[in-house]
């Protein structure tokens, strides 16, 4: 029992040691991505007071444009004029960034590991391949979870000196948080694909291409009204336009985003567990 007590404080320290190494070698990009989406929170709602002084003029032109195209861009004529309205038409180009980082970080949890060719070495300290997995993951999470925390602090400092009527700030609040679920979802999908293609050779494009489609196909839920399809595209589980007339997300597609998350970790954990690593 001694024994088993000292291995264990042994793996203590390492597991701590390889989330260390992993946010510190995740540093540079989480700035990166931090800086991108405080940057485009501040050219958008920077744009609100002269977009609010020519709301009405905006809502005729919007009114020109068929239904189904308002809907793929995420328009909504009756609340465009108001903060939150426009936040939210903002927000859902915000997020495509925000999956971007997500998917990267997801994609490159295993791959890295492949392409830099130190995966053979890292297996053979004394560590089991769940604390592998568990403090890579860590590591991604709390990379996000920081660029959630100064993201939101901009978004609502902006929102907060441009705007100079009272607004809902649970809602702002409800509304900035989606990004942070959607990136899990994002991380989620990159961790199984990391997994089940360890030698991808160039993690960006697979990224940049799942994002956008999903986000083409978010764009074509919206467009033909089928609920069907939002369920295939993260990027529709959280209807703006439904947050800021309810106060609260739509609880389906709650539940589903937590499954996914849930399915796709776990047969991370036991795929990787399982599968034969090569030695360079």
């Amino acid at each position: 029992m001694k024994k088993s007590f000292c291995i264990s404080m042994k793996k203590g320290p390492k597991a701590m040691n390889m989330f260390l190494h992993e946010l510190k070698a995740y540093r540079k990009s989480t700035i990166i991505w931090t800086l991108a989406l405080m940057a485009l929170a501040i050219l958008f709602l920077s744009m609100f007071p002269s977009f609010s002084r020519e709301a009405e003029d905006f809502k005729k032109l919007l009114e020109g444009y068929p239904e189904t195209i308002r809907r793929a861009l995420g328009l909504s004529v009756e609340n465009i004029g108001s903060i939150l309205g426009f936040y939210s038409y903002i927000f859902l180009y915000i997020s495509l960034v925000g999956a971007i980082q997500a998917m990267n970080l997801g994609t490159s949890i295993v791959s890295k590991e492949v392409r830099d060719k130190t995966a053979d070495f890292l297996l053979t300290k004394p560590v089991t391949r769940s604390e592998i997995m568990t403090a890579k993951l860590l590591a991604a999470l709390t990379s996000l979870v920081i660029t959630n925390a100064v993201y939101l602090a901009t978004a609502i400092t902006m929102a907060s000196l441009v705007e100079t009527k009272e607004f809902n700030t649970k809602i702002f609040v409800l509304l900035s948080l989606t990004l942070l679920f959607l990136q899990l979802i994002f991380l989620a999908l990159g961790t199984i694909i990391s997994v089940l293609i360890p030698k991808i050779k160039a993690v960006l494009p697979t990224s940049l291409g799942s994002v956008f489609a999903f986000f083409i196909i978010g764009a074509l839920a919206s467009t033909t009204g089928d609920d069907a399809l939002r369920y295939i595209s993260p990027f529709k589980y959280f209807d703006f336009a439904y947050i800021v007339q309810n106060s609260r997300y739509e609880s389906s597609f709650v539940i589903v985003a937590i499954a996914f998350i849930a399915v796709a970790i776990t047969a991370s954990y036991f795929i990787y567990s399982k599968r034969d690593i090569h030695a360079v």
